[in-house]
């Protein structure tokens, strides 16, 4: 691994901008040498102006991912630009064909070989022949209802179901993800935009299919369903109201179907309001574990950090597109601090 990973930040929408400040702050052991966007608001800028710091930081954003690319020869892309595969699969073989590893934020990207199989064998083709790494990640797919719940099983002798939840106060949480979970909708509203199949959250289905590859399951079937969440009270956020009656966000569940049985199950509560917003894991096996972490991972924060950590494992991963579930175990990147 190189003493300083030369960085570039692709996409400086809320999670890009947080990821390229985490950058900027493990300097000198990670170097940003440049970032990506096409909003004519943020492009010939220095990040110093998007972070509002008294100090520039000698990154100016340009919307010439090429360019970019030839002149600074990163050895990581940070990629944070869409949910959906088929929208970035052009920019993700860009970076490839740069020289580059590519970490993405894209859900569609954390297990990809189901929905998009030619797709996902361009893209794996790709990244081999360049002789580097494509890997999707993040909070939720790429941690919380997957890696989590893989690692949880590690102690048990024998694993017979997992059963894996996720409740969010969607209200603490930035405005486009309270946007994307529906609040302020009406419920007839909310059922037109889930039947364009690009509302919500994406990837659940993406963190069952990890977690089944990770434990070698064979998966006869998957049951998916998202209904609404209507508020029983008016909720309030910094960036929203929702009235009475209103859809407050989602509830998500997804089912691995493995024998006849349901033995995988992801439940996803996000929602203004939650009010015991927790991640929880319980794997019936032996012994049994029942995990809990109290008041849930903050998302937003969490993102950021994955694509980050991530970032130094790819560098000694074997080339191709990768999940998760084929990556070492995640940890934090330089925190340490001497006292």
């Amino acid at each position: 691994m190189p003493s300083s990973i030369r960085l570039v930040q692709f996409g400086l929408g809320p999670i890009g901008l947080g990821t390229a400040r985490l950058v900027l702050s493990k300097a000198p052991a990670l170097q940003l040498v440049g970032a990506i966007d096409v909003d004519p608001e943020k492009t010939g800028r220095d990040l110093a102006e998007l972070f509002d710091l008294s100090e520039s930081t000698g990154v100016v954003v340009s919307p010439d991912s090429d360019s970019v690319l030839r002149e600074v020869r990163p050895d990581v892309v940070l990629h944070t630009t869409s949910s959906f595969l088929p929208n970035v699969a052009e920019q993700l073989e860009r970076c490839l064909a740069a020289g580059a590893n590519v970490v993405s934020s894209t859900e569609e990207l954390a297990y990809p070989f189901a929905r998009h199989p030619e797709l996902t064998e361009r893209l794996d083709h790709a990244a081999k022949a360049a002789g580097r790494v494509l890997l999707g990640t993040g909070v939720n797919p790429g941690f919380a209802m997957d890696t989590l719940a893989l690692a949880a099983t590690a102690p048990c002798a024998e694993v017979r179901a997992v059963h894996v939840e996720r409740f969010v106060d969607a209200g603490k949480r930035r405005l486009p993800l309270q946007r994307k979970v529906g609040a302020g909708l009406s419920a007839a509203e909310f059922e037109a935009k889930a039947a364009t199949g690009t509302f919500g959250h994406i990837g659940l289905v993406e963190s069952l299919r990890i977690l089944a590859a990770g434990l070698g399951w064979e998966v006869e079937a998957i049951k998916d369903r998202m209904e609404p969440v209507l508020a029983e009270d008016e909720v309030t956020t910094p960036f929203l109201t929702v009235q009475a009656g209103e859809v407050a966000g989602i509830h998500h569940r997804a089912e691995g179907i493995v024998g006849g049985k349901a033995v995988l199950t992801l439940d996803l509560k996000m929602y203004v309001g939650v009010e015991d917003a927790r991640d929880a894991v319980l794997v019936d096996g032996d012994p049994p574990i029942d995990l809990v972490v109290r008041g849930g991972i903050f998302g937003d924060t969490a993102t950021c950090a994955l694509l980050v950590n991530m970032a130094p494992l790819v560098l000694e991963a074997k080339p191709g597109l990768r999940t998760m579930a084929e990556m070492p175990v995640p940890r934090a990147f330089g925190t340490a601090q001497s006292s």
